[in-house]
């Protein structure tokens, strides 16, 4: 009897001193589209003024509209496909970083709607259980019907967008969809440590100075007003 009681006090104990780790989750997440499209790989024109204007203005070491404060930067670049690669390397290079890249082609099809379902599923687990991200910034260069689509959704309740697998649909004044004419704005979700559920900040519109300053910056949900003789999709 004395024996069982000693091993159940050290369990007590072991159990009362035990620290469970919260989860290994970013500080903040910034998602964004790949610029306007040539073809189904590769950017057109503006697409590439776009990635350019990203890194010399928003996103890249040194920008003059930073979304970092002093002493931050960001500690990994997720992308999904060769647009979202096309757009957000120029960043990365400026920060010294190689983007990190969950390939699924861009050639249309049931199977390259599968590939993004799952390379988006696998890009949400890594970035909200990796360590190497728990506390830091992460951006996300993401194909727009898999950062928000409610049909989508509503077809893979299991989880086929960011909106759902970063626990956006739980959040407050998050739009259902991204829209089609949309390239232009950045969601920031800011999370709370030991709350999954992150504070969304109203979609941030990109609106570039010269020499970007043609680079198309129209309202959510508006038309994009493109210039005549684009060589955009």
């Amino acid at each position: 009897m004395k024996i069982a009681l000693n091993v159940a006090g050290a369990v007590a104990f072991l159990a009362g001193s035990m620290t469970i780790p919260a989860p290994a989750q970013p500080a903040r997440i910034i998602i964004l589209r790949h610029g306007e499209k040539h073809n189904s790989h590769t950017l057109c024109g503006i697409g590439e003024q776009r990635a350019q204007a990203l890194a010399k203005q928003y996103l890249g070491r040194g920008a003059t509209k930073s979304l970092f404060a002093h002493g931050e930067q960001p500690a990994a670049i997720f992308a999904i496909t060769e647009h979202t690669i096309e757009t957000i390397n120029p960043t990365a290079q400026s920060w010294g970083l190689t983007v990190i890249p969950y390939s699924a082609a861009d050639d249309g099809g049931k199977a390259e709607e599968d590939a993004l379902n799952t390379q988006t599923r696998k890009a949400a687990s890594d970035v909200l259980t990796d360590p190497r991200y728990s506390g830091k910034i992460v951006i996300m260069t993401w194909e727009h019907v898999h950062i928000a689509n409610k049909k989508l959704e509503k077809e893979h309740p299991e989880g086929a967008t960011l909106r759902q697998l970063l626990n956006l649909d739980k959040a407050v004044n998050v739009p259902e969809s991204w829209p089609d004419s949309n390239y232009d704005f950045f969601w920031i979700l800011d999370y709370t440590p030991g709350s999954p559920v992150p504070t969304f900040r109203a979609p941030i519109k990109q609106e570039f100075a010269a020499p970007f300053d043609k680079v198309p910056s129209n309202d959510w949900g508006a038309a994009e007003p493109l210039p005549a003789g684009t060589d955009c999709k």
